[in-house]
């Protein structure tokens, strides 16, 4: 038996399947104001550091002040532009901008392709991407075969990106944990998860070449958020007193070891917590970066037919009201006449 062809969807499904009505102007705002609310979290957070500092002695405050500055720029300003300056597929459409969109994503996909390319040829320590794949990818590019470039893109998300993206969370969340369980520090615990998970967004959006959406952004940014406010709360928590407690006699008979053993407990309960959070952050990032490809390639697929037929049925009706319009004129000089 023959296989039956495929339907292909059409605009009107996608629109009816993956479209959600929204003001476009509002998931920007709101991306923009997350990410002003975070630079505000970690400047409060330098601040009482440096205050602190200011008040040990003078000189050591106005070097923390330095640091702070310098610290803020890097860890804050820097990531932040880089994540809204890096392009983004165009999936949440109708029938008035699907071309255009199709359009601007096909350029965008080129435009990854080439950052992939460079970046494997010039950066040897890079080992991101699966070089094979990359080669395949680069012949693709060359000879401007769009199928070649999305075939391999898509090959290369789901294998050696994906596991480049696992090692990047894991790393961040490594570094969340010890950090933070050796500072015991409530400012410099948020300042630290902060920026930690801010980086961490950063990295994962430059191994795919493009960010989420700015509803999706926004959605990450307001979870970091959160995990700023639980690392401040961790501190006074004292999660650590409670398992103490469970153990039983055997630290009441040793007061020091107790001590020990509960400041031990605390640390790894709260280092753990943040490294939870931030592994956290790190697959909502993958996961919205994965479905808004997968949705660029459907809207890639789906047919433009329709929009043929209706621009179709105006020029007819254009044409209907040209010619309606032409004999009503021809009537009003006979009547003249």
């Amino acid at each position: 038996m023959a296989e039956e062809k495929k339907e292909t969807m059409s605009i009107y499904d996608y629109e009816d399947k993956y479209v959600r009505r929204e003001n476009s102007r509002a998931p920007k705002a709101f991306s923009r104001i997350f990410a002003l609310a975070i630079g505000v979290i970690i400047f409060t957070c330098l601040f009482f550091i440096c205050t602190k500092a200011y008040e040990l002695n003078e000189y050591f405050g106005y070097a923390t002040i330095a640091v702070s500055v310098i610290f803020y720029i890097f860890a804050f300003i820097v990531p932040v532009v880089k994540i809204f300056r890096t392009g983004y597929f165009l999936t949440n459409v109708s029938i008035k901008n699907a071309r255009a969109a199709k359009a601007h994503n096909k350029a965008l996909r080129k435009e990854i392709s080439e950052k992939i390319i460079d970046l494997s040829s010039k950066v040897d320590m890079v080992k991101w991407y699966d070089e094979k794949v990359v080669g395949k990818l680069a012949i693709a590019v060359t000879s401007n075969d769009e199928e070649g470039i999305k075939t391999n893109l898509t090959l290369l998300y789901k294998d050696s990106v994906k596991k480049s993206a696992n090692s990047i969370i894991r790393k961040a969340a490594i570094k969340s944990a010890v950090l933070t369980a050796i500072s015991q520090n409530n400012a410099f615990d948020v300042a630290l998860v902060t920026t930690i998970n801010l980086q961490m967004i950063k990295d994962i959006i430059f191994l795919y070449g493009f960010r989420p959406s700015d509803a999706k952004l926004g959605r990450i940014f307001s979870t970091v958020i959160m995990n700023s406010f639980a690392a401040y709360g961790l501190e006074d928590a004292s999660i650590g007193n409670t398992v103490v407690k469970g153990i039983g006699g055997v630290t009441k008979s040793i007061p020091i070891l107790g001590s020990i053993i509960e400041t031990v407990i605390d640390s790894t309960v709260q280092g753990m917590t943040n490294a939870t959070f931030t592994s956290i952050i790190g697959f909502q990032t993958l996961k919205y970066l994965e479905k808004e490809y997968r949705l660029q390639d459907i809207l890639d697929g789906i047919s433009l037919e329709d929009e043929s037929d209706l621009k179709e049925n105006c020029a007819i009706v254009e044409k209907e009201i040209k010619t309606a319009v032409k004999k009503g004129e021809k009537k009003g000089e006979l009547v003249k006449a």
